[in-house]
């Protein structure tokens, strides 16, 4: 044979031919060649700074906190009594952010009457199918925040000691310790000789001064820094300079940090000093996750936020600490927790954009300005992309004076100031501007009950009225031209413009199983579509009038079977969610209740995250290859895939028509979510208006716009709403908020505690009897809407929807109601009519994709199964197979799931037997009843969503008598039976990486695997017979998986977050695992297996049990309660 070695390239290796020696050269000898030039690690362990440990040789003495003038300051800093109970509490307490529930309905920054901080106005950005996301928990081994900073060494010249002598920062929020020592000491080298010293800038500028004084107080700063860089005549310039605003008070206003940082980041590019400093912040208005995201990425090395330290331990004299956690905690600690939650959240915020290492976070910029005018941008953020304007310097020294006004009012001798609560994450009355508010729930549920017109009318009424304060939308108006109105019936009638309603993808188990079954019904009588959301659907509701048309693929995969996917009429790859985009799904533990587990195929009461990537795409190709996959598995209905509005979303979903998605969703920031950070809640994703517009002009641009029909949602409450979106190239319209409000939802976002008080988003018996929502009541919603939308279009002079699609001349700026920081708003970009980009282009849906189906191997294999499809009997015979036989044998499943459903044919009914090189995605969602055998080797994706089939693949006899050493070698590639749900397969051979990803049910047998095996696997058994990669294990929380370590090597490379390593202990057990390989040897002749066979005696002790200790708990609780009912 040709085949010398079978491999793959894996992560993070590289890949040398050379080809002066004629050979492939390993990375480890690559790596080992140029490590050895130079000896790097003594270099770093003499000359590097670090500053933990300066730090604690310096031996600072704190002075203690002086709480009189705390509250005057936080308010001045923008700190909200909301802010530190919601936000910094849980940080202080538990180490990591809160959880939020129902979306961000609250005003953009730019709309808000309130003054907000610059950083509200960016928007973080996040990968969605360009590159995957990161998972920061499951994946920490590739994460990092530690840093070294202060002057680089010349890249170009050749590497020396001297490039070493750099800061190294371990975590970049700063203790006040770290700050105070970088502040007063100088550190001096074993020589005698400065190596590290830092100059402080004062950040603050004369209160009244107005924005004169403020952009004055930014050249000064910028000047400052400079000057202490390059350093005097006969002084070396120094290596860190320090902005602080602590001298903040009653005469002084303090600069926002990131308009500081960022300002003289710019700068010191313009100057080319940059490289040569370290630029640490003194931060009175750092907080929250999303404050240091942006300070870090405009540029910032190292940020103390001694506010916020200040006012933690403030809560804590104040008992307020003790009240909430029930145990008693010491300032340092509630501190270092804190550093600890920004940590984590700060490793999810980069791992959104598949940023792995702060050092390259650091000044990339990776946001969207929303709101803020060029003259800002341009200074302190340039490069930053700001479509539509908005506040100014001006505007912003005006809510800067508001704030300052709160902290030190103008009688300035009252004794007890209170922090602020302004009601930006919960409503509240006189706060901020919530899209949601009482009056606008309450009249919307008197219309759902009663069909009332007048009640719905006022609530549209409110509704829209609050759009004006909080969305674009409400920033724009209808231009109606009398001469063009048609009388109202003309206009097509309700129960057509409802039929393009969809209602949002909310999961069974974020949701009770009452409401979901509600949604559906309704949606099925108005003959819309309902969307089950990530969490899969019960089989029993395929048949009836419960059952939801979309059904919903995440990254998961929970509950995605061929019966599943053959049961829908579109399947919506959810690439990203409007709440918390670049996050996986999260469900906590006490909402994953025995039903909700069942449908999952998961453990009950064990907490679910899903992956923030599809581990099945990782670019453009891989998102054609699911799409493939899909239509496969539904050849008669529609594939959809949802994006999040950002900036480029546009080139994005043009990828995606060509890609073949017959159907794009564009969703908004501000949609709901049953459980997330807050830090994505309100710092990621842009409005939907934005990336529709953006989205329509570029497909229409470039003549792909008529293929694929576009759908939009995020906060749409009204016809105006609907028909907006309409004329902004939207279609389609889904609506989650609005029908759970119909159904009785009274906004409590308590939806992550379990504890809704109305039955819609808890797991909880007791809870759940609550319920009173009615189908009809979602349907009178819809109606009315349908209603108003026919009235908006009668005045406008549309018969149909149809021919009101992407007409945004029909839309203008309303300028009334704009108040100091929106009057610089330019919504043009929105307004742009896709049909003047490309005249000769369609600006709606007109063809369908071709799928290319018609010259599937399924046909064939249809064909020659048409006697056990129709009769059950069993079939068997041969066939070539190439890889350009993609997603083989799910034609052939879907034809199995729909005719004989959930169950599926007897083992063995239909025997393939192929010989070739299988392609991509082969036995996706294998239905019960097919075997596929395939003698050669096997792709990526083999065996994803496995349903029930079985699958063995090996080596060709030809090969293995020309020596080819089959357990050597890779015979399958990577991301096989992902998502696989029950059935069998067994390799003879080793296989890529993230084997058995999400595997729920599955049996895999294989001789070696690359790394992040077994991740967040839920169920199944997983034996391996040989060597694994490593993060073995990470996230899994069910099911087994039994791994040959004769020489000890795997306990260090399994991730023992979840798990628990035992020997196997018991006769059955013995027997189960023996079972296991002997079934593999009698499918693969795989002489590994055999020869454990033969000395089983001895081998059975070479495996390690892999067990989590959750479903350890399960098991012996099952055990118990069948004990307890034999005693019984």
């Amino acid at each position: 044979s040709d085949v010398k070695i079978k491999h793959r390239l894996e992560p993070g290796k590289m890949f040398l031919v050379d080809f002066n020696t004629e050979r492939i050269v390993p990375d480890d000898e690559i790596k080992e060649q140029i490590a050895a030039l130079n000896p790097y690690g003594d270099w770093v362990e003499e000359t590097m700074i670090d500053l933990e440990k300066w730090t604690d040789d310096a031996a600072i003495s704190r002075a203690p906190f002086n709480y009189s003038q705390t509250n005057r300051k936080l308010n001045t800093f923008g700190f909200t009594g909301e802010k530190l109970e919601m936000l910094l509490l849980p940080m202080g307490i538990g180490g990591k952010e809160a959880l939020g529930s129902m979306g961000n309905d609250a005003a953009l920054a730019v709309l808000s009457e309130k003054p907000r901080q610059v950083n509200e106005y960016f928007k973080q950005l996040f990968a969605q199918v360009t590159n995957p996301p990161i998972d920061p928990i499951r994946e920490e081994i590739v994460m990092s925040l530690v840093c070294p900073v202060g002057p680089e060494g010349n890249l170009l010249s050749d590497p020396a000691k001297e490039h070493c002598k750099r800061l190294n920062v371990r975590h970049p929020v700063l203790t006040l310790d770290e700050m105070e020592t970088l502040k007063s000491k100088v550190y001096v080298d074993k020589d005698g000789k400065k190596a590290f010293g830092s100059h402080v800038i004062d950040c603050t500028f004369p209160a009244g001064s107005g924005p004169d004084g403020m952009l004055q107080a930014l050249e000064r700063i910028c000047d400052e820094a400079a000057d202490a860089i390059q350093g005097g005549i006969g002084e070396s310039g120094t290596q860190a300079v320090i902005l602080s605003d602590r001298l903040v008070g009653p005469d002084r206003m303090a600069l926002p940090s990131l308009i500081a940082v960022g300002a003289v980041h710019q700068h010191l590019l313009k100057t080319k000093q940059r490289p040569k400093s370290a630029i640490f912040a003194e931060a009175g208005d750092c907080k929250e996750v999303h404050d240091y995201a942006t300070i870090f990425g405009y540029g910032c090395d190292g940020v103390c936020p001694y506010m916020a330290y200040e006012a933690l331990c403030k809560m804590n004299n104040d008992g307020l600490v003790e009240a909430k956690s029930k145990s008693e905690f010491s300032d340092d600690e509630i501190m270092t927790n804190y550093r600890k939650a920004v940590g984590k959240g700060l490793l999810k915020v980069m791992s959104k954009m598949g940023i792995s290492t702060l050092q390259s976070y650091k000044g990339a910029q990776v946001f969207e300005a929303v709101g803020l005018a060029d003259e800002i941008v341009y200074r302190c953020f340039t490069g930053t992309t700001t479509r539509i304007q908005g506040t100014d310097f001006e505007a912003l020294y005006r809510d800067l004076e508001r704030l300052h006004q709160v902290g030190y009012p103008d009688n300035n001798n009252i004794e007890t100031i209170l922090v602020q609560n302004d009601g930006q994450l919960h409503y509240r009355d006189g706060g901020e501007a919530h899209l949601n508010t009482p009056g606008g729930m309450a009249n919307l549920q008197v219309a759902a009950r009663t069909n009332s017109r007048e009640a719905y009318k006022e609530f549209a009424r409110l509704t829209n009225e609050q759009n004006m304060k909080v969305t674009l939308r409400g920033q724009l108006k209808f231009k109606f031209d009398p001469s063009r109105a048609v009388p109202l019936d003309e206009v097509e009638p309700v129960k057509e413009i409802v039929k393009r309603f969809a209602t949002g993808a909310m999961s069974l188990g974020s949701i009770s199983q009452e409401a979901h079954e509600t949604l559906a019904k309704a949606m099925n009588a108005i003959g819309g579509r309902s969307n089950t959301g990530e969490g899969g659907e019960d089989p029993k509701r395929f048949l009836d009038n419960r059952r939801s048309a979309i059904k919903q693929v995440a990254s998961g995969r929970f509950g995605v079977t061929s019966h599943y996917l053959a049961n829908s009429d579109q399947i919506q790859i959810k690439m990203a969610q409007g709440a918390k985009p670049g996050e996986g799904g999260e469900l906590p533990g006490f909402k994953v209740s025995e039903y909700i587990a069942e449908n999952r195929h998961t453990t009950p009461g064990v907490g679910l995250i899903s992956p923030p990537p599809h581990h099945d795409i990782y670019s453009i190709e891989d998102l054609a290859q699911l799409i493939h996959d899909l239509k496969n598995a539904q050849p008669t209905g529609e594939v959809s895939v949802k994006l999040v509005s950002e900036v480029g979303v546009g080139v994005v979903a043009a990828g995606v028509a060509k890609a073949l998605a017959d159907h794009i969703t564009i969703s908004g920031h501000d949609g709901g979510t049953g459980a997330a950070a807050w830090t994505g809640l309100k710092g990621a994703g842009l409005p939907w208006e934005l990336g529709l517009a953006e989205t329509q002009q570029t497909l229409v641009l470039n003549g792909l716009r008529d293929r694929v029909k576009l759908q939009t949602d995020g906060q749409l409450k009204t016809g105006r709403d609907v028909v907006i979106a309409c004329l902004l190239g939207a279609e389609e319209y889904g609506f989650a908020t609005g029908p759970l409000i119909a159904l009785g939802c009274i906004m409590m976002r308590k939806c992550h505690l379990n504890t809704c008080p109305v039955g819609i988003a808890t797991q909880d018996e007791e809870l759940r009897k609550k319920f009173a929502g009615e189908p009809e009541h979602v349907m009178n919603y819809f109606f009315l809407m349908a209603e108003e939308i026919r009235e908006i279009m009668a005045k406008m002079g549309y018969r149909t929807m149809e021919d009101m699609i992407g007409q945004t001349q029909h839309l203008e700026v309303n300028r009334r109601g704009l108040h100091y920081k929106s009057r610089g708003l330019d919504l043009s970009p929105l307004l742009t009519p896709a049909s003047e980009l490309n005249p000769s282009a369609g600006i709606r849906n007109l063809n369908t994709q071709y799928h290319g189906l018609d010259l599937a191997k399924d046909n064939v294999l249809i064909e020659k199964s048409k006697d056990a499809l129709e009769n059950g009997t069993p079939v068997v015979f041969d066939e070539e197979i190439n890889n350009l036989n993609r997603t083989c044998g799910t034609m052939l499943s879907y034809e199995i799931s729909k005719r004989y459903g959930k169950e599926g044919l007897p083992d063995d009914t239909i025997t393939i037997n192929m010989k070739g090189h299988a392609g991509q995605s082969f036995a996706f969602t294998l239905a019960k009843g097919v075997t596929m055998n395939v003698e050669g080797d096997a792709n990526d994706y083999t065996g994803k969503g496995l349903s029930g089939g079985k699958i063995a693949v090996f080596p060709s006899q030809e090969v293995l008598d020309d020596g080819f050493v089959a357990e050597d070698n890779v015979i399958v590639g990577n991301v096989c039976l992902y998502g696989a749900t029950s059935g069998k397969a067994f390799f003879r051979g080793k296989a890529g990486e993230r084997f058995c990803v999400r595997n729920s049910g599955a049996l895999a047998v294989v001789e070696g695997t690359g790394d992040h095996c077994a991740e967040y696997m839920t169920g199944g058994d997983l034996v391996v017979l040989g060597e694994t990669g490593r993060n073995f294990g990470a996230g899994m929380s069910g099911g087994i998986a039994y791994v040959y370590d004769p020489e000890n090597k795997f306990p260090e490379r399994c991730n023992m977050g979840l798990v628990g390593l035992e020997e196997i202990d018991t006769i059955e057990e013995k027997e189960k695992v023996f079972a296991f390989i002997q079934e593999h040897v009698k499918v693969t002749e795989s002489p590994v297996g055999q020869r454990m066979l033969e000395n089983w005696e001895l081998e059975y002790k070479n495996f390690v049990k892999v067990f989590p200790h959750d479903y350890k708990r399960v098991l012996e609780e099952r055990a118990a309660k069948a004990k307890n009912a034999v005693a019984a």
